[in-house]
């Protein structure tokens, strides 16, 4: 019988992308221990919390107040971690996610302990989401040294750590050249048996009292928040030359209106209301339907009734909602952008535009409604390729328990 062992997980927002990996490892009689600020209960391991107390003043050198924060939930973790070593727990790894500061201390507390960082972002000012859209970010000296201060708490973590992964290609190579090699690439994962193309899905949209089928032309739109991070200024701005040309086409738009990545509209509200005000003459609003929010199962049904799905990223981390997509046989447009280019080939299992070119975009998602039939072959292409290389129990849930166990080859 393989040798049980003691594993803790660190994550702000437990499980997040250490979901699956936590449960496989409780089910096969590990001892699986959890923390984080807004961890949630899963079954078969010690999930626990700890409080981060602010800083009651902040620094005088403004771009030092990021790494301060970060610090600061670096030590409550530490004194969590502390506290759970006094309980007698001494775990064999340590897998943490750097983002917020939350890895600066592990080796620490458990120096003997193996710490495996998950490498989901290193930033940076060349070829990334830094000064990508000159609209919003117009990067001088100072926001470069900003940026280089950011990197401050990942910097420690993935210095300190004996080894790690990234979920992409294209993120790996964001790591300093001299780490690089002590991470590995391992994907998240799609559950690929649930994410699964249905020709017989369908829809109400209740407020509309629109019916909405499989083989109608339904363009969608998902995002965790509507944002320009997520190109949906760009999708937006597309939208009312798409509608024209496509007179019986309906857009479902997934997501809500806080903001996950940069920053809200200067002039306040949210970017729906600032995108919805600049088209008001143009759009046909009573064929654009904003969904918010979907329970995972609604969310799907939408992605299952999608005659075009439209991707849109900066050069960023990849969501999980295109892979889905692809999962669930989607004829995607996606933006030609790195992350988005490691998972799409133009033409072969999706296709790509500029993600500045409005036109492109707007001719691209006309022609795939258009001709609905001419997608079949390349939606097989994107669903088989999800399912070759990208499948969460097929090919990525293993080799992350491999690495976390020591047992990477």
């Amino acid at each position: 019988m393989a040798m049980k062992m003691r594993i803790l997980f660190v994550h702000q927002n437990f499980p997040g992308q250490f979901r699956h990996a936590a449960r496989a490892l409780a089910a096969a009689g590990h001892e699986v221990v959890a923390l984080g600020i807004h961890t949630r209960e899963m079954p078969g391991m010690r999930c626990l919390r700890y409080r981060v107390m602010a800083p009651s003043r902040q620094s005088v050198l403004e771009p030092a107040r990021d790494f301060e924060t970060k610090i600061a939930r670096g030590l409550a973790c530490a004194q969590a971690m502390h506290q759970l070593r006094e309980q007698g727990f001494e775990p064999d790894v340590v897998v943490a996610h750097p983002g917020w500061g939350e890895a600066l201390f592990c080796k620490d507390v458990w120096p003997a302990a193996r710490l495996l960082v998950f490498a989901e972002f290193y930033y940076g000012g060349q070829g990334t989401d830094f000064g990508f859209d000159a609209e919003f970010h117009k990067p001088g000296l100072e926001a470069q040294l900003r940026l280089r201060l950011k990197n401050t708490a990942l910097l420690h973590a993935l210095a300190a750590a004996d080894g790690g992964y990234a979920p992409t290609r294209w993120q790996h190579t964001q790591i300093p050249a001299p780490l690089r090699s002590r991470f590995d690439v391992i994907f998240d994962g799609i559950d690929s048996q649930t994410a699964v193309p249905d020709p017989q899905a369908w829809m109400t949209l209740r407020r509309e009292g629109v019916r909405l089928s499989a083989g109608n032309e339904v363009l969608t739109f998902v995002n965790r928040n509507l944002e320009p991070y997520r190109g949906f200024h760009v999708f937006m701005r597309a939208l009312p030359a798409i509608l024209q040309a496509r007179p019986r086409a309906h857009c479902l738009i997934v997501g809500g209106d806080s903001v996950s990545y940069g920053m809200p509209p200067v002039e306040g509200g949210t970017w729906r209301q600032k995108l919805l005000q600049e088209l008001a003459p143009t759009l046909p609003i009573d064929r654009v339907h904003f969904l918010g929010i979907l329970p995972y199962r609604d969310y799907l049904r939408v992605l299952q009734i999608s005659a075009c799905h439209v991707y849109l990223t900066y050069p960023f981390v990849l969501s999980w909602s295109c892979v889905e997509a692809l999962s669930a046989g989607c004829a995607v447009v996606g933006s030609r952008t790195p992350p988005v280019e490691e998972f799409i080939e133009h033409g072969h299992n999706g296709w790509l535009v500029d993600f500045f070119d409005r036109a492109a975009l707007v001719d691209q998602v006309v022609e795939v409604l258009a001709n609905p039939a001419a997608q079949a072959e390349l939606r097989q292409r994107a669903r088989s390729g999800v399912v070759e290389h990208y499948d969460l129990q097929g090919r990525c849930l293993k080799p992350l328990l491999n690495l976390i166990l020591g047992q990477r080859p």
